[in-house]
């Protein structure tokens, strides 16, 4: 998995985090495979798998708790010396915990439609996870904190390179630097048409927003490689 070296982003401001929550709580077991639709009297559910992916500390368990309509799974363990000696820290130093599998949520987004939430680890010695993760997944969030923007490039190179349609959500910590969505798809060097949002990764509200955003971006990608997958054989009828 390559890094895009060239990517570069201005310094930005320290301290205050919208960052990843201390609790922990039970887990809530899926109903239904992600990706399947379920029969439930005359109305057909559709369960959507999505990724929450991102750097180290940048908020994903979090986003993942604050728009769950069940308790959320978590994976969570205390951060170690010796994991201090491969774990980057820079930025995220009162950070206590860390997820070393992953983070399960659900959401409802309308009648018939639900959201499984997937959170991945952040750190480069759990990248083998997330090919199991992200099989059948519609799309991802890759969240990010542009105080560390470059935490970010491997979740974005990974996507890019497997054509998951994604979204990137800016997690808006407090006394962060704010930039705008263009200057961040700028300094990510992102594809054309890959939508920037920012955020508030605490707020159901907000992060519900940026679910809703990556379904209809992702929607409109595969619906656009369907078409181009029939187009030829369908005019050479």
């Amino acid at each position: 998995m390559g890094q895009h070296d060239n990517r570069t982003f201005g310094s930005a401001g320290s301290a205050g985090r919208a960052g990843d929550a201390d609790t922990e709580a039970d887990a809530g077991a899926p109903d239904a495979e992600p990706g399947t639709v379920e029969e439930d009297g005359e109305l057909a559910a559709l369960a959507l798998k999505i990724l929450v992916a991102g750097g180290f500390g940048v908020g994903k368990t979090t986003l993942v708790g604050a728009v769950s309509e069940i308790r959320p799974l978590r994976t969570e363990e205390q951060l170690s010396e010796a994991g201090e000696l491969v774990d980057d820290t820079d930025g995220v130093d009162h950070k206590t915990t860390t997820t070393v599998a992953m983070d399960f949520g659900r959401i409802t987004i309308r009648s018939g439609l639900s959201l499984y939430l997937f959170g991945t680890p952040g750190q480069d010695r759990f990248w083998f996870l997330w090919d199991e993760l992200s099989t059948g997944a519609l799309g991802a969030v890759v969240l990010a904190d542009t105080r560390r923007l470059e935490d970010c490039f491997p979740a974005v190179d990974y996507f890019e390179h497997r054509r998951i349609p994604f979204v990137v959500a800016v997690n808006c910590f407090t006394e962060a630097r704010r930039y705008g969505a263009h200057d961040v798809s700028r300094a990510l060097d992102l594809e054309q048409g890959t939508p920037v949002v920012l955020c508030d990764a605490r707020d159901r509200d907000s992060g519900k927003e940026v679910l809703i955003r990556l379904v209809e971006y992702a929607g409109r990608v595969h619906t656009a490689r369907l078409l181009d997958s029939v187009g030829p054989q369908a005019g050479s009828g």
